[in-house]
């Protein structure tokens, strides 16, 4: 019998099809010894295996905000990543804005000072508009881990994402986490 995980790991995916491949990354979180909970945006749940994710995890996948007085059913966060991270989200995020329940939980944890890493899957035309460079500064800025640049994933044209969710470097986001927390906190 394996060990119950003693931390928790929210992974908030986006509306991308990069979001089919999510499960990836639950799956090596799950090696490193986190228990994962996924949270989807709106149009991130049009992208997953919800019942699939559901399963490999143990834990409903979550869109929607809970009803007034409805008890939480997922464990609180230790950290968070969110990937794939669309511009929308990047954008929303930075502005501090908490229309869904995936920009909730993550703004709510970077209140907190939760270690929170994030991989933007975007094109070139939307990651060159300037609200999305500015609020790429302004989460780095704030100590948020974002993995953008083409030492990670070059930014393609638009209409391309799809031919490159395979090459989506999944365990970049988990070592930038164990950087995050052993700064913090000395040990990983």
């Amino acid at each position: 019998m394996n060990p119950v995980p003693d931390r928790t790991l929210y992974v908030v995916a986006c509306g991308s099809p990069a979001a089919r491949r999510v499960g990836r990354l639950v799956t090596f979180a799950q090696r490193r010894g986190w228990a994962v909970c996924v949270v989807v945006t709106p149009d991130g749940r049009k992208f997953v295996d919800v019942p699939g994710l559901a399963a490999q995890t143990g834990n409903p996948v979550r869109s929607d905000y809970k009803n007034p007085g409805d008890p939480d059913v997922l464990p609180p966060a230790d950290a968070m990543i969110v990937a794939p991270a669309t511009s929308n989200t990047i954008n929303k995020w930075a502005a501090g804005i908490t229309d869904t329940l995936a920009l909730g939980l993550v703004v709510e944890a970077q209140g907190k000072g939760l270690p929170i890493v994030t991989l933007p899957f975007t094109n070139t035309a939307l990651a060159g508009h300037p609200a999305f460079q500015e609020s790429v500064v302004r989460l780095r800025g704030w100590g948020v881990r974002v993995l953008l640049g083409d030492e990670i994933l070059p930014l393609q044209p638009p209409g391309i994402g799809e031919q490159i969710i395979d090459r989506i470097p999944w365990e970049l986001t988990l070592d930038a986490l164990d950087e995050q927390i052993e700064a913090a906190t000395g040990q990983r």
